[in-house]
């Protein structure tokens, strides 16, 4: 970075040395992207294996790559490609559990100009047939574990791919060809420079698909340059060194576990050790016996390990550092404190988004600030949104209104074309009219487009943004509206309660849509006490009318509950065997909710 924009850094940020020098070594980090733009990332881990070719890369139970055989690995997939007349910009799919190969394969195909779309191993079907077909794709590279899969959705395809298994399907996978038998034939070393395509940091690298909570998902284009920026700016924040070891128990196939987890450690010559999945039981013993330096976590991960029963090994780390996004306050100090951890970076960001925070302060609950000299590359602002509309609120004028200190907004982030700036690109889906309804046009002037992000926020007096609901989660009640995250934090806060999912339900005769949880209970719940809680915490028109006791909430893989089926259902207690209740406010009570009294409350004799 120039020394004049390191000493406005320093001039515009005041009382804490710490994110001081995060800041900086986050911008000096990222500076030399743009420097050389036919410098991807799979050359840094070219450049890396001439170094440190022995020093190892990736690790998991099932295999090991040093970044030698890392960089052999994938130029074999690299030649792969080239061999099958694969052009650039060509779309191939990958389905697989979380393993070192998974990197290899995408980061040889890239390096020549293929683009990887990165496909969720929970899918089957049409979910699957439809995630497939939205990248059209020339090939699909599934391992063997999930040819059943693969065979439920190629029916229901309307592009014809060519299937690869990655390994032996047995009797499930019929006539597919293997990959992995195919790549063995072919050479470790680099293609040649005749062999090569021109491809630039410009150019599309990835497809990432959303996680789909109130729909089907999206593919979100990713770029090389964001694969870069994302991989060197988490480098400079977390000071990451060979000597790191980062431990990634979430999915490859989304941004924060297959990206910034891996490739803030890889740019640096560090290692990442891979499991398949998160395990609560077996979380504190990979740390340990790893070595592990960071660990990357999203959504309830760390409140599953909270509410864990005590490892002896969950303080007998060398953690220095944990990262990721989705940190309740109401668990934050608590699980810092039992597991030793040093040091939290939270942070707020999205796959297909130009809106990123960072907390480096630490600030317990929030997920982020914006300082003042980064305020240029990082153009976020909190708009007034109507609710009941849907929509943010515009002016006589047809402006939109910036929220005042501690008022709830959309986050917005203005777009940006300038190819050598860091932040303000949407670089969007895969499908055009997707990539439209995301952006916010005339905004605060005639012919600007600043990207919608979906997310209330509000900030403080200190500009410190706090996350407060995704819109669509958020709905009115009784002429308030009710932020669910803020209502689930609520819930779980009561001994005994593991998990709350809070929705919105319509009730014939009543305005908006009266709250809802869905409660996982480690034991017997005390209602009549759950409720006295309930009126200390919230006030009434936040507090859940309806209670489903559940033995398991359905989520993602990176632990957002899903809404759309508990919607569906509703209260109607003939949907389900979960026992339904409802608070009675005459009598002051839950009441267990059985078909007589669903009935009346429908028909409008229950006082609601």
């Amino acid at each position: 970075m120039a020394l004049i924009e390191t000493e406005r850094v320093r001039r515009t940020t005041t009382g804490n040395e710490t994110a001081l020098r995060d800041w900086v070594r986050a911008l000096e980090a990222t500076a030399p992207i743009s420097v050389n733009p036919q410098r991807l990332l799979p050359h840094v881990i070219k450049e890396l294996a001439q170094t440190q070719g022995g020093a190892p890369a990736l690790l998991s139970a099932g295999e090991s790559l040093t970044y030698r055989a890392l960089t052999e690995r994938a130029n074999r997939f690299a030649r792969w490609a080239l061999d099958r007349g694969i052009a650039k910009g060509d779309v191939v799919c990958l389905m697989m559990l979380n393993r070192p190969e998974y990197l290899a394969i995408w980061l040889g195909l890239t390096s020549v100009g293929v683009v990887v779309a990165l496909v969720n191993t929970q899918l089957r079907g049409a979910s699957l047939a439809h995630c497939i077909d939205i990248v059209a794709p020339k090939h699909v590279i599934a391992a063997a574990e999930f040819s059943a899969e693969i065979r439920s959705a190629v029916a229901q395809l309307a592009s014809r791919p060519k299937i690869w298994s990655h390994g032996d399907t047995g009797n499930v996978g019929g006539e597919c060809e293997r990959i992995d038998r195919e790549v063995e034939r072919l050479s470790g070393d680099a293609p040649q420079p005749a062999e090569r395509r021109a491809v630039t940091i410009a150019d599309r690298a990835l497809v990432i698909y959303t996680s789909g909570t109130t729909g089907l998902p999206k593919a979100a284009n990713v770029s090389h340059r964001r694969l870069l920026q994302w991989s060197f700016w988490f480098a400079g924040l977390m000071n990451t060194g060979p000597g790191d070891r980062m431990y990634d128990c979430l999915p490859l196939y989304h941004s924060v576990g297959g990206i910034v987890a891996t490739g803030a450690v890889l740019v640096r010559g560090g290692s990442v050790l891979i499991r398949e999945k998160f395990s609560a039981q077996h979380f504190w013993d990979d740390i340990a016996d790893g070595g592990c330096t960071l660990f990357q976590y999203i959504g309830e991960l760390c409140r599953y390990l909270l509410n864990a029963p005590e490892n002896p090994r969950e303080r007998a780390h060398r953690l220095r550092m944990c990262c990721g996004n989705g940190l309740r306050a109401g668990v934050w100090e608590k699980f810092q404190e039992r597991f030793a951890v040093p040091r939290i970076l939270e942070f707020y960001a999205a796959t297909e988004g130009n809106v990123s925070l960072y907390n480096i302060e630490g600030e317990v609950g929030a997920i982020g600030r914006i300082p003042p000299f980064l305020a240029p590359r990082f153009p976020l602002t909190l708009v007034q949104f109507d609710a009941a509309a849907g929509h943010p609120v515009r002016n006589a004028d047809g402006f939109c209104i910036r929220c005042a200190t501690n008022e709830v907004g959309e986050a917005l982030g203005r777009i940006c074309k300038e190819t050598s700036r860091s932040g303000g690109e949407f670089e969007g889906y895969t499908d055009t009219k997707a990539s439209e309804q995301k952006i916010l046009r005339d905004v605060f002037e005639r012919g600007d487009a600043w990207f919608r992000t979906g997310d209330l926020m509000r900030m403080d007096a200190s500009a410190f943004f706090y996350f407060v609901d995704r819109i669509g989660d958020t709905f009115r009640w009784k002429g308030e509206n009710v932020a669910t995250s803020e209502v689930a934090a609520a819930v779980t806060a009561f001994p005994g309660i593991g998990e709350a999912n809070v929705y919105g339900v319509r009730v014939p005769g009543t305005e908006g849509a009266a709250g809802m949880a869905a409660i996982v209970a480690d034991g017997e719940l005390d209602l009549v006490e759950f409720r006295k809680h309930l009126a200390r915490e919230l006030p009434p028109y936040a507090r859940p009318l309806f209670l489903r006791i559940t033995n398991k909430i359905a989520a993602t893989a990176t632990f957002k509950h899903t809404k759309s089926d508990l919607q569906r259902e509703g209260f109607d207690p003939a949907m389900t065997g979960d026992a339904i209740y409802f608070d009675d406010s005459v009598k002051k009570a839950f009441l267990r909710l059985d078909c007589a009294l669903f009935e009346r409350i429908q028909a409008g004799g229950v006082r609601v």
